[in-house]
């Protein structure tokens, strides 16, 4: 072979090799790419995770802050009723001033009447908040709104388990009991029965016959 040609194929496979050589630092390069790319997506995840911990600290102080808002609100509308409901009730307060100031000639009835009017007064002022007066005498007695004191004997079966007498007058709004009215209720009994009525600590109670 002659000594050109024989030079040309020793410059081709140096070039062959040398191109063998480089191949491996192309993939090399191609790693490095790879973890630089993971190396950022984590910094990028966690640049959101704290965006999100920042975000929910943020609606965490907000929501504090509109519960402290609204109660505020609630305590001054609270205020602003019964300031209300009291200067409703003033006008009743002077009525009652002047049925007290009577003079010497006045009688004992005359006193009660002006005392009455106040009352019809006071219970108008409840009735405009809508607080009724329980009822109770002729009507069966209610544990949801009397608290019966006491039971009286009754000769009458149709008075059985109704209300005789109120001890203590009871309050109520169409959403619940204010006050349940102390009631003493009938119990139908006769000498037959030998059934004498007694209390809750079992004592006779009013109306034994001797």
């Amino acid at each position: 072979m002659p000594e050109e040609n024989l030079g040309k194929c020793m410059d081709n496979e140096e070039l062959n090799d040398e191109k063998d050589e480089e191949t491996p630092l192309c993939e090399d390069g191609d790693a490095t790419g790879e973890e630089s790319g993971s190396e950022s997506d984590a910094d990028t995840k966690e640049s959101e995770m704290e965006d999100l911990k920042n975000q929910l600290a943020a609606a965490r102080a907000d929501l504090y802050n509109y519960r402290q808002r609204v109660e505020r609100e609630r305590a001054r509308n609270r205020k602003l009723i019964a300031e209300d409901k009291v200067a409703e009730f003033l006008p009743v307060l002077d009525n009652l001033d002047r049925a007290l100031t009577v003079s010497e000639g006045s009688t004992a009835k005359d006193v009660l009447i002006g005392v009455r009017m106040v009352q019809r007064q006071f219970l108008s002022v409840l009735e405009s908040s809508e607080v009724t007066v329980i009822p109770t005498e002729g009507y069966p007695f209610d544990p949801m709104l009397h608290d019966a004191v006491e039971t009286e004997f009754v000769d009458d079966t149709t008075q059985d388990g109704l209300i005789v007498y109120e001890l203590m007058r009871g309050y109520r709004t169409p959403e619940r009991v204010l006050r349940p009215a102390q009631v003493r209720v009938g119990q139908y009994y006769t000498r037959e029965r030998n059934d004498f009525p007694v209390d809750a600590r079992g004592f006779l109670t009013r109306g034994k016959e001797g």
